[in-house]
């Protein structure tokens, strides 16, 4: 049957679960806090929408619940990685990393988990190649990132922690 005789009502609203990371959800304590606010603002729209009995946009209700599911599994997953006391010798998941290219550009970096990341803030992934590359880096070593737009080495100047504040 063609889809112009179906009613509109009809349609499915059946969407594909958003997809998973393969990798384990290391997160910092920020991090699952930001997740888990998350998760209640997508609850209340869930329900507001619920409770419309019908006004609401049956498709926004399904984007709103599958999102809500993927946020349980991400939260149900979480391995939470506490920010040491003190600075480490070595770069590690959690810590603030200060680097300078060979061109003399200096940039801070924070690893953490995948959901947490926003590289705009200086917040990068424990999977991209930045932090894969940085990480177990002491102080003075110089390290190649592998990018796309070709490797850059990129020298170590500091590691601290910022607690579970952002840089």
């Amino acid at each position: 049957m063609s889809r112009a005789f179906v009613k509109e009502s009809d349609a499915t609203t059946e969407l594909p679960e958003l997809p998973l990371s393969p990798h384990p959800n290391y997160v910092t304590p920020r991090g699952l806090a930001l997740l888990r606010a998350r998760r209640e603002r997508v609850r209340a729209e869930t329900e507001r929408l619920a409770a419309q009995n019908g006004d609401a946009d049956a498709l926004t209700l399904a984007h709103a619940q599958r999102e809500l599911r993927w946020l349980d599994a991400r939260i149900g997953g979480a391995i939470v990685v506490a920010t040491p006391s003190r600075p480490p010798e070595r770069v590690a998941f959690g810590c603030s990393v200060d680097v300078r290219d060979a061109e003399g550009c200096r940039a801070r970096y924070r690893i953490v988990g995948e959901d947490e990341a926003d590289a705009a803030h200086g917040l990068i992934s424990w999977v991209s190649p930045l932090a894969r590359a940085l990480i177990g880096a002491r102080v003075g070593d110089t390290v190649v990132w592998k990018r796309p737009a070709g490797d850059l080495a990129v020298e170590v100047l500091g590691i601290g922690h910022d607690g579970d504040a952002a840089p």
